[in-house]
């Protein structure tokens, strides 16, 4: 069972602690946003020389602020930084409210233009010189583009049907958040599989990221995770997955319970067709003490399961 955690800290060298750390501990991976250290590529270069096998992720970085070419750039400039294989793309249109209030910019056509984004930036990072004018992004590249030392594989934050044609299409899979093994199951990998032997492809990862949190109060465990979630609650991509998954809250598809419950709900996923877990443990209890204790516990499991234990 390939198990990786949220990636973060409020320091690049606690980011780099922290990957050395869940290296030692057996995570396979971490899954950096947007927001880590302003822009976490930097200190993911650093923490990805300061280990050896990790892979180092984001989840996600967004399109709408970055060209294509730019992105490409500096993932690569990043990649070639880190000085070994494991450096991967997840990339996400992100949200209307963000890209709209934040950034001044149209959400009009969010999958015309990941589209011909992913479309750009896969070439790119593939060493093809990219010589195209689209609707929402042009790009001209031909002497532009860092060389890549190490391959740079790339996941689509992708839940809608057209989006997870495009991500078949174009990239390695998919990066999730919030996604039950019900919707996996149900929706995603049944149409990223179809989609990508339509296009030829190879069969897509599929990166599944959930709260997780192993506490004997099941409903003490929701209520922590509700108090750290209520801002998904409010975007309507979130929302529409959670429906999915059988949910009408982040809480209700939170993988929560016992180390039995929380192994057998782990499982499912994969048997659902998660390739990969991304998991966020949520810390749970009425002081620090408590929250620490409920954290040590939760990634106790998870890293005896992600050693094969």
């Amino acid at each position: 069972m390939r198990i990786g955690l949220t990636g973060g800290g409020s320091s690049v060298d606690r980011i780099v602690a922290q990957a050395q750390q869940a290296e030692a501990d057996g995570f396979a991976s971490l899954w950096y946003a947007s927001a880590v250290a302003g822009d976490p590529l930097v200190a993911m270069a650093i923490a990805g020389r300061a280990t050896t096998a990790i892979e180092l992720g984001t989840a996600v970085l967004q399109t709408y602020p970055c060209h294509p070419l730019l992105q490409a750039n500096r993932v690569a400039a990043a990649a070639n930084a880190m000085g070994r294989h494991g450096l991967t793309l997840g990339l996400g249109p992100s949200h209307g409210p963000i890209v709209r209030e934040v950034l001044g910019q149209s959400y009009d056509h969010p999958a015309r233009n990941t589209r011909e984004y992913l479309r750009i930036v896969t070439d790119l990072l593939a060493g093809v010189d990219v010589d195209v004018d689209g609707t929402d992004w042009s790009t001209h590249s031909t002497g532009r583009m860092v060389a890549l030392e190490h391959p740079v594989p790339v996941l689509l934050s992708a839940m809608s049907p057209r989006m997870l044609g495009i991500a078949a299409e174009f990239a390695d899979g998919v990066v999730l958040w919030m996604a039950s093994a019900t919707a996996i199951a149900d929706r995603i990998a049944p149409i990223l599989r179809e989609a990508a032997a339509r296009f030829g492809r190879p069969a897509p990862r599929i990166v599944a990221g959930l709260p997780v949190a192993v506490h004997d109060d099941v409903a003490e465990a929701r209520a922590a995770v509700a108090a750290t979630s209520s801002g998904y609650a409010g975007m309507a991509n979130y929302q529409r997955i959670i429906h999915v998954g059988g949910g009408s809250e982040p809480a209700d598809v939170a993988i929560v319970g016992d180390e039995a419950a929380v192994a057998r709900q782990l499982a499912e996923l994969c048997d659902a067709g998660a390739t990969d877990i991304w998991a966020q443990p949520v810390a749970v209890g009425g002081d620090r003490a408590q929250r620490s204790a409920s954290l040590t516990r939760t990634r106790g499991l998870l890293g005896a399961l992600a050693r094969g234990g």
